[in-house]
């Protein structure tokens, strides 16, 4: 950053963050929940098995949530599932990042205050610039301060709070036009998670430091959260069942163990197929534009890069399937019952669909099925509300994960194999058959498969210069074949309708 800016930019912004480094003392007070001796325990390990601290706090963190979710279980319902939802979500945050937990709490206070004092009209705005500007302030202060690092600090968590808060002020915003009957379509399609009170403090703490969810996701609404807080998923007004309550054994098992399973492929896999320099992956070349490895054939090299991206995302499957079965204890992921009193399923706390994301046969199948909650967020409350912008929405979505060039690389190419899928649905598609796993089928799970897995590596590099080396390695196929493809189907006559 430092090379970018000027010189008078520069000492500006080093004597912000020196007047915010000021109340550090401070911010170390605050960390309460964590007993001195588990620190020193996890310092031991550390070393002992050659774990950096913050990987390992974090994930014994993920893992620390299936304990805590059978007590939250236990819990009667109301007040004290929402005080240990808290409770047990700031001691998390402290644990693995310490002090700057308390950007966390601010940043709800902050936001519960500015909901109380604010009409709906209004904190539906003002509450989502304020966490998204404090959200890009994080970004912004470990790209200056670390650049192309890879430490873990508070941004993580917080992109998580800021789908919620953001959701919460549009929530509140569609239950107070509801009750008055001057709902539209965006409340008509919103309905069933509008939230028509702003909750007590003790509930939105417990909803936004929720434990389960604070360290990875999935970002679920809050009528999901208070519902499996105060039993109404299960149990009618009478405290009667309001169906045969499913057993959430199997529901939680089985994404425990399939995130175990996705961690050691990341550990293995990762080692094998780094895309990163293993020694030194913030200032060293990666392996993957290293003259020694552009040297090889082309398809030794995309399958390479292929192998690495597919490992990486295990890092994101063991998170999200880790986090699934802890909110399943508790039934949070628990859908409820159709008014057959039949068991719906358990989608609430699902944030990735593993085999239907690694075998879609098209961009729309393949986003439907990765980080699900955040896409639900960016359809719900950016997309639908800025009248179907797909600039508005792709924008935010980079902007929200921060503002390495690499990010928005990747998210200014997507839109353009979103056309080319579209266009070929439209004028290729139904030459074939639509029957899954037929000759076509299977062409375009290979070609998506591959021309996501180009365009996700500028992403994965960060870096504008990485970035660019990355897509030009591969001699810029991904970009120069899509073009083609939509110039040349383009020209295809659109199939004729058939016939009723």
């Amino acid at each position: 950053m430092e090379r970018v800016l000027p010189a008078s930019a520069d000492a500006i912004i080093a004597k912000a963050i020196e007047a915010v480094y000021a109340f550090a003392p401070l911010a170390e007070k605050t960390v309460v929940l964590v007993p001195g001796f588990i620190t020193a325990q996890v310092e031991s390990l550390s070393e002992a098995i050659g774990f950096d601290m913050e990987t390992l706090s974090y994930t014994l963190g993920m893992f620390a949530c299936y304990p805590l979710g059978i007590i939250m279980a236990g819990l009667p319902h109301g007040k004290m599932k929402h005080f240990f939802s808290f409770l047990l979500g700031a001691f998390l945050l402290q644990f693995t990042i310490g002090k700057q937990w308390i950007h966390h709490f601010i940043s709800v206070i902050v936001s519960y205050i500015l909901f109380l004092v604010l009409p709906r009209s209004l904190s539906k705005t003002v509450v989502p610039a304020f966490i998204m500007l404090y959200v890009t302030l994080g970004h912004l202060h470990r790209q200056y301060i670390n650049y192309m690092g890879w430490d873990l600090d508070f941004t993580g968590s917080h992109m998580v709070l800021s789908m919620k808060l953001y959701s919460l002020a549009w929530n509140l915003y569609d239950g107070e036009l509801i009750a008055k009957g001057k709902e539209t379509k965006p409340q008509k399609k919103c309905a069933d998670v509008a939230v028509k009170d702003l909750p007590g403090l003790i509930e939105f703490l417990g909803y936004t430091f929720n434990f389960s969810t604070i360290l990875a996701g999935p970002s679920f609404e809050y009528k999901i959260y208070a519902d499996a807080c105060d039993g109404t998923n299960l149990y009618d007004k009478n405290g009667k069942p309001k169906g045969k309550i499913p057993s959430q054994i199997l529901p939680t098992l089985k994404p425990f163990i399939l995130s175990i399973i996705c961690l050691g492929c990341f550990v293995v896999g990762n080692g094998k197929f780094p895309l990163l320099d293993p020694t030194d992956p913030q200032n060293f070349t990666p392996v993957v534009i290293t003259e020694e490895f552009l040297k090889k054939p082309w398809l030794n090299r995309i399958a390479y890069c292929w192998f690495s991206l597919f490992c990486i995302r295990m890092k994101y499957y063991f998170a999200w399937k880790n986090a699934e079965g802890a909110s399943n204890i508790w039934y949070a992921g628990f859908e409820g019952f159709d008014e057959n009193g039949n068991a719906k399923g358990w989608e609430n706390s699902n944030n990735v669909d593993i085999v239907e994301f690694e075998t879609a046969s098209n961009v729309k199948t393949l986003s439907a099925a990765w980080n699900k909650k955040t896409a639900n967020w960016l359809g719900r409350y950016v997309y639908m509300r800025t009248g179907g912008s797909l600039v508005a929405t792709y924008g935010m979505s980079a902007f929200w994960h921060g503002f390495y060039p690499g990010y928005y690389m990747f998210f200014m190419s997507v839109p353009l194999l979103t056309a080319c899928e579209r266009l070929g649905r439209k004028k290729i598609s139904p030459k074939f058959s639509s029957a899954s796993w037929t000759s076509y089928d299977i062409v375009c799970k290979v070609v998506t498969s591959i021309f996501v897995e180009y365009m996700v590596l500028g992403f994965q590099l960060l870096a504008f210069d990485w970035a660019l080396a990355g897509y030009k390695s591969h001699y810029f196929f991904g970009h120069i074949l899509s073009i083609v493809f939509y110039l040349a189907v383009s020209q295809i006559p659109s199939p004729k309708k058939k016939e009723a």
